[in-house]
């Protein structure tokens, strides 16, 4: 290989080998016991993540996984699988993307191991999070850095670590919404991964977010902020679509507790099922792979809610997944960075 050759790293979350108990438990020990995700000192992390919440999630997160689970595999693996071959298309024999998961499998581990024998002139590493959270992007670069640090030769890195407003990123989720005709629905929803309110709070050093407006202002002082980032996705989708700010919500997905951001996906759609509202049409613009968080949670279990409450139908839109015009934006990604 020619030494010139650039190594592009995408990171992608995480999924359980299999759909089974102890596969589900490992996944669930490893993602939760991470002190990005779970930011409490590390003895009261301990006992809360391995004898009250892994043990008591398990089984029901196995019955979830085996519901998605497909013949192949897991949706997010086979999703991001095929996101990178498509991108390895796209950028040529002058690149080598590898994909490695932030938890299980393709390890971190492994994945940089087999890229420090092929001696790159530069590594890009590129999150598949399009929104910077301590708890995804923070972590997966972090772990990612101190593998790399450990290396005698360390060539030139690139980060991309954030890029939610990146034209083709905004392109490809209105090529996704256009697949579904908009003025048959009722609402639109922007549900986006929760996050606890202290997490964005850490992201400044004199006030909380609930200080800096990040619904409606997107700026210098925010701009690392993950709400912040959520609510400019959404209007730039939104006037892509000529969607009215009166039409669509934005709510967060996901949550552990009432201390997280809000408003709450499930409890939106409750609330809409109730006043009247037949038909929504839902977006999940922080992941870009379909998985656990979309099919199920957003495709079945909200639509289940919806219906509980005089709802016809909550229509997911699909991830952008291998859309050509989202491979296209990762390649603008990547090779901007040279």
């Amino acid at each position: 290989m020619n030494n010139s050759t650039t190594g592009v790293l995408l990171i992608n979350l995480g999924t359980p080998d299999s759909p089974q108990v102890p596969k589900v438990r490992s996944y669930l020990s490893q993602f939760l016991n991470d002190p990005r995700v779970i930011d409490i000192p590390f003895l009261l992390r301990l006992i809360l993540v391995n004898l009250i919440i892994v043990p008591f999630r398990s089984n029901n997160s196995s019955k979830i996984y085996k519901k998605i689970w497909t013949p192949k595999g897991s949706p997010l693996l086979l999703n991001s699988i095929k996101m990178a071959e498509a991108l390895q298309k796209e950028l040529g024999d002058k690149y080598e993307v590898e994909l490695a998961m932030r938890y299980k499998n393709p390890s971190l581990e492994l994945v940089l191991k087999k890229m420090k024998l092929k001696n790159y002139k530069k590594i890009v590493i590129l999150p598949l999070f399009p929104h910077y959270a301590s708890s995804s992007t923070g972590s997966a670069l972090e772990r990612a850095m101190k593998i790399i640090s450990k290396w005698w030769v360390i060539p030139e890195l690139k980060i991309v670590s954030s890029y939610h407003d990146h034209k083709g990123f905004i392109k490809a989720i209105v090529e996704k919404a256009n697949e579904h005709k908009i003025s048959d629905y009722h609402h639109i929803i922007f549900s986006y991964h929760g996050l606890p309110d202290r997490h964005v709070d850490k992201v400044y050093q004199d006030s909380p977010c609930s200080d800096k407006n990040c619904e409606a202002l997107f700026n210098e002082e925010n701009k690392y902020c993950y709400k912040a980032q959520c609510y400019d996705t959404t209007r730039l989708v939104a006037q892509e679509l000529g969607i009215k700010e009166a039409d669509y919500t934005v709510s967060f997905q996901s949550r552990l507790d009432k201390k997280w951001l809000s408003p709450f996906s499930d409890k939106v759609i409750e609330q809409l099922a109730k006043e009247g509202k037949k038909k929504l049409l839902v977006f999940s613009p922080a992941f870009t792979a379909d998985c656990l968080e979309t099919l199920f949670e957003i495709g079945e279990e909200y639509d289940e809610i919806f219906k509980e409450h005089g709802g016809e139908k909550v229509q997911l839109v699909e991830s952008l997944n291998d859309n050509s015009t989202w491979i296209s934006a990762l390649k603008d990604l990547v090779v901007s960075s040279n």
